[in-house]
């Protein structure tokens, strides 16, 4: 009996590709918004609730923690599952822990129970930020992660423009709608709760899969491999260099960011600018923003067209030099919203170039484009590129963390103005640890 060969049957066709436009704006409007609760919304909350300059600089500095120490379980997002169930995990804990700030805002001990919720908060969101960007180097060929840098700088921006723009102006009108500061912040993180919960059902469909999102391969010896991360790391040569310029770029503006808000709701005789919390949302949180944003993707243009390399010192400049108007604003006090909105949308759109700067420094860092990844120091592609990404962006929490600490009680002793110029002297230090990079001239440059 005579028998056939079984007809082949040709494979699926691959699915396809998830275009990033789907998914990056999503993704990293939903990563900065947890980042603006925890570190902007919050110091607007204790303000409107009577808590001292002194006392939100303080605690609101220790909310930093979560990202400082992430490096320590940054090793364990790459040993553990993939990066998208990380994603999608923490979205969804991050709602539910806005929901629960709703709840503790008119409790009588809100300072103690919201302070709890905003540090787990924070754990969440930074572990995130270890997800997300691991995801994104994975997702994204290297040629393509510089080019998108301003995008997704861009939607990380406009989460600050939705946080401490609209939902600050939101807080500002329910406050005079209700009459109640408490209740009217409970609405507002209540509607973020819901937010995060729909932002994470979304992100469950349309992230991609990509075949290199696994576990990173682990001996039977996993504390060896944990500790192996960190060793490849502090390896690589001028380490030194590398740590300086990550704690000493933003040394300034972790100081000064600390007080804006302060700054701006005191009243004129405290040497405040007396804005309302509405005023706030449109001038810092909106047009602010907005320049931050735009400076964000002309740094990332311009980076792709030059390199980092050519591009550095310009935006060093850009970056330092705007927070003069400060002082400006501090010693005039000008009285009407367009003048100070102008000049916060200055310093901001400043800002927002020269942090595109360090944010592709990190990246040249964590993928060894620099020529010292590897255990070797051979250079190449980094395998451990997830965790040192998080390294880097965990010393660079501890450069914001730290000096913002001791700002509140600073501006107490020297008033608006002379902390203000201190502002300014104080971003010397950037400068000598820009002048000691070393910079592959090609990086960041897009391919003709």
């Amino acid at each position: 009996m005579s028998t056939s060969a079984a007809p082949s049957v040709p494979p699926p066709p691959p699915a396809a590709p998830t275009h990033p436009w789907r998914w990056i704006p999503t993704l990293y409007f939903s990563q900065g918004l947890p980042y603006v609760v925890v570190m902007t919304l919050a110091v607007v909350m204790y303000k409107n609730l009577g808590v001292s300059n002194t006392d939100i600089a303080l605690l609101t500095s220790w909310l930093y923690l979560p990202w400082v120490i992430k490096p320590l379980w940054g090793p364990v997002v790459d040993l553990l599952g993939t990066k998208r169930r990380w994603i999608v995990v923490l979205q969804f804990l991050v709602g539910a822990l806005l929901a629960m700030v709703a709840l503790a805002v008119p409790a009588p001990a809100f300072l103690q129970m919201t302070l709890v919720v905003f540090w787990l908060m924070a754990f969440a969101s930074a572990t995130h930020d270890i997800a997300a960007d691991g995801f994104y180097m994975l997702a994204q060929p290297a040629s393509q992660q510089a080019a998108f840098v301003g995008v997704r700088s861009t939607c990380y921006r406009l989460a600050m423009i939705g946080g401490q723009g609209g939902l600050v102006y939101l807080a500002g009108h329910l406050q005079q709608t209700t009459g109640n500061v408490a209740t009217a912040w409970a609405w507002v993180f209540g509607l973020m709760a819901a937010f995060f919960v729909t932002v994470a059902v979304w992100h469950h469909f349309v992230l991609p899969r990509p075949a290199s999102d696994r576990p990173v391969p682990r001996s039977a010896t996993f504390f060896a491999d944990f500790a192996a991360v960190f060793v490849a790391f502090f390896k690589r040569p001028g380490v030194a260099r590398i740590l300086a310029f990550l704690l000493l770029y933003r040394f300034a503006e972790a100081q000064l960011l600390k007080l804006v808000t302060p700054f701006l709701l005191d009243p004129r005789e405290a040497g405040g600018l007396g804005l309302t919390t509405q005023d706030v949302g449109i001038a810092y949180g909106t047009f602010g923003v907005g320049a931050l944003t735009l400076g964000g993707l002309l740094g990332g243009w311009l980076i792709s067209r030059g390199g980092l390399k050519k591009l550095l010192w310009p935006l060093v400049l850009c970056m330092h030099l705007p927070n003069t108007v400060y002082v400006a604003l501090a010693v005039w006090q000008p009285t009407g919203l367009v003048p100070v909105a102008a000049a916060i949308a200055t310093e901001q759109f400043g800002y927002g170039l020269g942090f595109t700067a360090y944010m592709v420094y990190m990246l040249m860092i964590a993928g060894g484009h620099d020529g010292t990844a590897g255990t070797d120091g051979a250079g190449g592609e980094n395998p451990n590129k997830t965790a040192h990404y998080a390294l880097c962006t965990g010393f660079m929490a501890l450069g914001m963390m730290l000096p913002g600490m001791w700002a509140g009680w600073l501006q107490d002793q020297l008033g608006y103005t002379n902390f203000f110029i201190w502002a300014c002297v104080a971003t010397l230090p950037s400068f000598a640890a820009a002048a000691l990079l070393r910079i592959d001239p090609a990086f960041g440059r897009k391919a003709e």
